[in-house]
């Protein structure tokens, strides 16, 4: 049944929780976010979850990503995979602020973010910044590390077809040579621990490939920082 017109309207006010509806409240209230997004022990290669007390998954331990450390706060799943659909699609840009805070309230976000000389967020290509009005990963970014965040530094290259419709090995295909460092500036990154940003990590391919791009160009740690993660990295 569809909701009326003031429902639509009130899920919109800046003072309703985006969730459990009540207000005054953040886009995100405290109680939801006690609720629905308490840490968990996550693998700090790829941000899978793991078992207590372990520091890698079994899969990074026999082949390791090109990413030194990878962080999420929550994962993909009701109801943080719907308010990024919304965050992303139907203009709540305003919703990057509180996010970045559950992001910097993640175990390990803060020192890396701290250590970072550059943070870098994971660009759009022409076509979808213009269709969707704003990179989400800038805005993380800049709520993150307004200081350290470099926009122009790591390039989409090629405008890929949507991961969400590929299967894992389509997407390490599809995205394997779509970022690159701007040539004029590769000197920039030598020799400097930098953070990768973005909203949403599933399969890990795009973050994997500008990570690559990022190594060649001299980093010496590379840090994939996101909102959430996909549990079964699909």
């Amino acid at each position: 049944m569809p909701l009326p017109w003031f429902a639509h309207i009130a899920r919109r006010l800046p003072s309703q929780c985006a969730v459990c509806h009540s207000w005054p409240s953040q886009p995100v209230c405290e109680g939801c976010v006690k609720l629905f997004a308490q840490p968990k022990p996550r693998c700090r290669s790829c941000a899978l979850p793991v078992p207590a007390g372990q520091r890698q998954c079994g899969a990074c331990i026999i082949d390791a990503p090109p990413l030194d450390a990878a962080f999420a706060a929550v994962a993909y799943v009701y109801p943080w995979s719907q308010l990024v659909v919304e965050f992303k699609f139907q203009q709540q840009a305003g919703w990057a602020r509180s996010m970045a805070l559950l992001m910097r309230s993640a175990p390990w976000v803060e020192p890396a973010l701290e250590t970072a000389d550059l943070v870098l967020p994971m660009p759009l290509s022409r076509q979808r910044l213009q269709e969707r009005g704003f990179n989400q990963a800038l805005l993380l970014a800049r709520a993150l590390a307004p200081s350290k965040t470099q926009a122009q530094l790591l390039l989409r290259v090629q405008d890929t077809p949507a991961q969400s419709s590929l299967s894992r090995a389509a997407r390490l295909r599809n995205v394997q040579h779509a970022f690159a460092v701007d040539p004029l500036q590769r000197g920039s990154i030598q020799g400097k621990r930098v953070v990768l940003v973005d909203d949403v990590m599933t399969s890990g391919a795009s973050l994997a490939a500008a990570a690559r791009s990022v190594r060649q160009a001299g980093a010496a740690h590379i840090t994939a920082l996101v909102f959430a993660r996909a549990e079964r990295g699909v």
